[in-house]
């Protein structure tokens, strides 16, 4: 909840939702805690949103897309840093780089005519807040969503079913990801389950390549070396979403 807001000084005070989390002591996956955050990226991705939010006077906050610059910005990452990263700082040719965002090119095509609604960016374990005196969706507390986004659904369950700094067993996101699209089909009569895999298998591959990349900047240009501790993790992460059929040329 907003108590209180000042947007001339930047400001917002806003309830304490606490500080406990979705995973257990020993930092792994606490199933009911995901199960009930799955329902509420449901109930999210089954309600519209306007692009033009009303800040309650005059002015209107109007929601970015996360279209084919963003998308495309981001997955060059991998070949800016990443990649030159493992390969002793050889660039990645002129020709490779066409042809590996010709590639994206034809994946984003693909997401034309997908589902888009809010994109959160990092609905994840480290932003979600348990609430257990609540009941339903409002146990899940959500913070730092402030770079939403409009675009393609499948992005932050994606966000969550393969989050950066855990392991989430293949298992558990299988069963996780069953039980959102049994959700949203008992609501949307129109819900397409196969398009929904392909459209977060290569939200996947978008997300992932973008990780890897952005974790090598951290270490090479910024002093954070840490970050690459969670590099295979995001390399196993992307090889799942590598075997579905459509991303074959990726």
């Amino acid at each position: 909840a907003i108590l209180a807001s000042d947007c001339e000084a930047g400001i917002l005070l806003l309830e304490d939702l606490g500080s406990q989390g979705i995973l257990d002591e020993a930092g792994r996956p606490i199933a009911d805690r995901y199960r009930a955050s799955v329902a509420c990226l449901a109930a999210i991705h089954g309600t519209s949103f306007e692009r033009d939010i009303s800040l309650g006077d005059s002015r209107t906050h109007e929601i970015p897309d996360f279209d084919r610059t963003a998308m495309k910005m981001e997955v060059e990452l991998l070949i800016d840093w990443h990649l030159p990263w493992k390969r002793g700082g050889l660039a990645v040719s002129d020709d490779a780089r066409r042809s590996y965002l010709g590639i994206w090119d034809d994946l984003i095509d693909q997401l034309a005519d997908t589902e888009t609604s809010l994109v959160l960016r990092d609905f994840h374990s480290p932003n979600i807040i348990w609430l257990a005196e609540r009941t339903g969706t409002l146990r899940v507390g959500i913070i730092d969503f402030q770079d939403a986004l409009l675009g393609p659904a499948a992005y932050d369950v994606v966000s969550l079913l393969q989050d950066a700094r855990i392991d989430v067993p293949e298992q558990l996101e299988l069963s996780l990801l069953t039980r959102y699209i049994k959700a949203r089909r008992a609501t949307d009569e129109n819900f397409d389950p196969a398009a929904f895999a392909e459209l977060y298998a290569i939200m996947s591959a978008q997300r992932n390549t973008r990780l890897l990349g952005t974790f090598a900047r951290l270490n090479r240009r910024d002093g954070k070396p840490h970050y690459l501790r969670h590099q295979p993790r995001i390399w196993t992460y992307l090889q799942r979403s590598l075997a579905h059929p459509a991303l074959a040329q990726l």
